[in-house]
């Protein structure tokens, strides 16, 4: 199925019936950090679970994802592997906000908004190559991840606040 829409109404699930479909979505790669991230594979193929309830649905969404970008400390390559499994009610004419679907308008679900919106809520605040990326060397800029912990080190340049102290010892 490759609609852009879901229509639950269409669906004729009576409370307490569920179904579920495969949906194959094309949705934008997100932001992070105002850096423009990639999406490995794309359309990506989605699983949605559609459960009626008496006054409306409980839906779920799962798909995999895999988000490409650059390592936030060391400029790299960054590769994130995220499992989406969303969930969401709609719950007809309620006046209750948390009861209703932004994803829900006139018995429509829009899979795809509610796919990107799921990406970008699953993001880390930043996008690392691994979890103990030891960054760039603040001095030369070399990758700390080549070398061995430890054996980069650069000698400390002399303070310039001791500078006429050590001219008395010349």
């Amino acid at each position: 199925m490759s609609e852009r829409l879901i229509d639950l109404d269409a669906l004729a699930l009576r409370s307490g019936e569920a179904t579920w479909m495969e949906v194959v979505l094309e949705p934008e790669a997100p932001l992070l950090g105002g850096e423009q991230l990639a999406l490995e594979e794309v359309p990506i193929a989605a699983r949605v679970d559609v459960s009626r309830t008496t006054s409306g649905y409980a839906l779920r969404l799962r798909a995999p994802v895999v988000v490409t970008g650059t390592c936030a400390r060391c400029l790299g390559p960054a590769r994130l592997v995220l499992e989406i499994d969303a969930r969401e009610v709609d719950q007809g004419e309620v006046d209750d906000p948390d009861l209703r679907s932004p994803y829900v308008g006139e018995g429509l679900l829009d899979p795809l908004a509610w796919l990107h919106d799921a990406i970008a809520l699953a993001l880390p605040e930043r996008l690392l190559c691994r979890p103990d990326c030891a960054g760039l060397c603040e001095v030369c800029g070399i990758s700390l991840n080549d070398v061995e912990p430890g054996a980069h080190i650069h000698e400390s340049e002399p303070d310039l606040r001791f500078a006429k102290l050590r001219e008395l010892l010349d």
